[in-house]
């Protein structure tokens, strides 16, 4: 792993374009001939899901949601706070929900929940990293970026605080690092 300036890189904005390069095919292949919503989850997600969408050729429709339980803090409240709720139809279609990162899986299970009282013919779940360790849902996403073991990440849209979210990379802080930030 290279050392930068903030923490330690994990993945390049490379290997970040490549992988999303795959998973729009992986998403064209499973709905081939259909339409799909991609569901943007605010803040996080919003490079991921523009590196994955720009490479989709099935037709897509896009609008936003935002759902946190995390604020000034490196853990997950536990504590689900829906911000902002997508305006899109979503009964009978294809929902693909971005996700910057699933950690425990609490918010996630949430969000989804409610997007099922909406009808939604499937909703699938698109990941950019996926802490699987850290899970205490029985949830798996449908397509996931990259694997990452119980690192606190920032950078590509991760932030700490609402920092660092401009990084174009994703590096991991060590507890040294964090108390310093």
């Amino acid at each position: 792993m290279a050392e930068d300036k903030i923490g330690k890189i994990l993945f390049t904005q490379e290997d970040i374009a490549k992988r999303a390069k795959e998973i729009a095919a992986e998403i064209d292949r499973d709905f081939a001939g259909e339409e799909v919503i991609l569901l943007c989850t605010l803040k996080g997600s919003l490079l991921w899901i523009g590196d994955v969408m720009k490479n989709i050729t099935i037709g897509t429709k896009l609008d936003f949601i935002s759902a946190s339980s995390y604020g000034a803090s490196k853990t997950s409240s536990g504590v689900v706070k829906i911000k902002f709720d997508p305006e899109i139809n979503m009964y009978n279609a294809n929902v693909i929900v971005v996700e910057d990162i699933v950690d425990t899986g609490n918010t996630l299970k949430y969000v989804l929940a409610k997007l099922q009282e909406r009808g939604p013919k499937c909703v699938k779940v698109c990941t950019m990293l996926n802490k699987e360790s850290r899970r205490t849902t029985d949830f798996h996403a449908d397509y996931v970026g990259f694997e990452i073991d119980d690192l606190f990440v920032i950078g590509y849209g991760l932030d700490f605080d609402q920092k660092y979210r401009n990084l174009p990379y994703i590096s991991y802080l060590e507890e040294d690092d964090v108390e310093s930030l």
